[in-house]
């Protein structure tokens, strides 16, 4: 278990940024509620509100906070899924998608907005298009050229 170990995760940006937005509305949903019993309170018995008007506003509302609170979901599903998949890089082979830094991974580290591979020699390589993952003991070409995706039997893209 000590390759799971050497798996590290922080959160930044997005995830906070989602937590924020899903908390202000939240709280303008709260409002529009307060503010929808006040005109209720306060309206004119003699011309009273459209009843369709009011519930299409509440509505709107509504559909809104769940697509706030739906977009928080998302992010926390898609980072526990880069969490997942990077146990599975530490000992495979990484060649970046440059072709420059080759290595066997020692360390990955899990951010909001991607994942990074350390090696043994202390390279750091984003993990995207382009960079090639393959099992360990494998010997990755390095003869490709930088605009070839090293996709070949032997190895992975990722």
């Amino acid at each position: 278990m000590a390759a799971v170990d050497a798996v590290n995760s922080s959160t930044s940006g997005s995830s906070k940024t989602a937590a924020a937005a899903s908390a202000s509305a939240t709280l303008n949903y709260n409002d529009f509620l307060q503010l929808l019993i006040a005109q209720m309170k306060n309206q004119d018995p003699t011309s009273p509100m459209d009843a369709t008007q009011q519930i299409s506003q509440l509505a709107s509302f509504s559909q809104v906070e769940q697509q706030i609170q739906t977009n928080s979901h998302l992010e926390t599903v898609l980072q526990n899924q880069w969490i997942s998949q990077a146990s599975d890089y530490i000992g495979k082979q990484i060649q970046s998608a440059d072709g420059k830094v080759t290595g066997t991974i020692k360390e990955v580290t899990v951010y909001s907005d991607g994942v990074i591979a350390q090696t043994t020699a202390g390279d750091k390589v984003l993990i995207q298009a382009g960079v090639t993952i393959a099992p360990a003991g494998t010997a990755i070409d390095t003869t490709t050229s930088s605009s070839d995706t090293g996709t070949g039997d032997s190895s992975s893209t990722n």
